[in-house]
């Protein structure tokens, strides 16, 4: 199972979810966070911390973000700005 932010958080990246991940395995790129899903234990705790409700397992994700798996996976094997280092509150 992966844990996968969606394109609700482009634009928005509150950063609610960023305390709460135990093992810091989300990064901010330019246009939204992304959760490294090798990283990720899916515990789900920044689930409910996102005030924009745009974190789902992969398997939940509305159709319309069914896509955001592939760009997660794109920002970090690209090697994008920000997907080094886990993003900061």
């Amino acid at each position: 199972m992966t844990t996968v932010i969606s394109g609700l958080c482009v634009g928005v990246k509150d950063k609610a979810c960023l305390p709460v991940c135990p093992i810091d395995c989300i990064y901010e790129g330019e246009r939204q966070l992304y959760i490294k899903a090798d990283e990720c234990i899916d515990c789900g705790a920044c689930q409910s911390a996102c005030p924009v409700k745009a974190i789902f397992l992969e398997d939940e994700l509305p159709a319309a973000w069914k896509h955001s798996t592939q760009e997660a996976a794109d920002f970090f094997s690209n090697g994008l700005p920000g997907s080094t280092e886990p993003a900061r509150p």
